[in-house]
């Protein structure tokens, strides 16, 4: 039996309430060359019980939930096709995602990363995306620094290229998609189709960044992890120090209104080392 084209991998914890809806904008798809991989992390409701109905997936069952990073990790592990997709299990594809993007990179075979737009659905109500999150093709890099600007449900990536940097950081509860984007895209640039090819949906309680406060806190470990490991040029290196700063200065500015001075002081140091101009002339 031959190989996939396209792995999709869609990670779930307790979504059964809205998991079929899913599971069927991709089984659905105009382009049928790929296989689906749920790893349901360890979920209690109705999920695996739901999940046994579709037998044209495979299946892994965490036994824990162990968040969304190790999930789609764990998913990478088993997937064998050339391209990687992702679909967050409240998201929705249109039909013809994937033949979209398919299609696109068979025409530009050098390319290695592809995202689409996306319409977004909160509480039911469709919203219009602020400036802030407007998509960008080619060098992207600049753009992925103040947040996300890549919808995990819109992408797709060459495995290899997933394997060489090494997937999601499992030590990330939320922002690993800011990590990754940013890890891929100071090496590699991103295509953007200008079709919404995606439902994205929110405002649902158990949305990870309803769960988790002070976002900013795990871009700031994400911009550390680039400094330390010292992989970028000379501009690169600016662009996330000057961005580190200034979301330090956020923080800080948010824990001493809240009198919680050893957290404001920690950030307060990392601005201290990466402001000091003959430190960094050392990195």
């Amino acid at each position: 039996m031959s190989k996939p084209t396209v792995s999709v991998i869609m990670p779930t914890f307790n979504r059964g309430y809205c998991l079929a809806e899913s599971i069927h904008s991709v089984l659905n798809q105009s382009f049928t060359d790929f296989e689906l991989i749920v790893v349901d992390d360890g979920s209690t409701d109705d999920s695996l019980q739901l999940l046994s109905e579709f037998t044209s997936l495979k299946l892994i069952h965490l036994k824990e939930n162990r968040g969304v990073s190790y999930a789609r990790n764990r998913g990478f592990e088993i997937a064998q096709g050339e391209w990687i997709a992702f679909l967050d299990s409240d998201d929705l594809w249109e039909k013809d995602k994937l033949a979209r993007q398919m299609s696109w990179l068979t025409h530009h075979p050098q390319w290695h990363a592809v995202h689409t737009d996306e319409i977004w659905i909160r509480k039911g109500v469709r919203v219009n995306p602020m400036n802030k999150h407007q998509k960008y093709s080619g060098d992207i890099f600049r753009h992925c620094l103040p947040l996300c600007v890549v919808s995990p449900s819109t992408v797709i990536l060459r495995a290899q290229l997933l394997r060489e940097v090494g997937g999601f950081d499992e030590d990330m509860p939320v922002c690993e998609d800011y990590d990754l984007w940013l890890r891929i895209a100071k090496q590699y640039p991103f295509h953007f189709i200008e079709e919404k090819l995606v439902v994205k949906r929110g405002g649902h309680e158990d949305q990870l960044s309803r769960k988790y406060w002070g976002m900013d806190r795990w871009r700031v470990v994400a911009l550390h992890k680039l400094l330390q490991e010292n992989k970028m040029n000379t501009e690169q290196k600016e662009w996330v120090v000057a961005m580190l700063i200034e979301k330090c200065g956020i923080l800080i500015n948010g824990f001493s209104k809240r009198g919680k001075k050893q957290e404001a002081g920690h950030y307060r140091k990392l601005v201290a080392e990466y402001s000091d101009p003959v430190e960094r002339s050392l990195r």
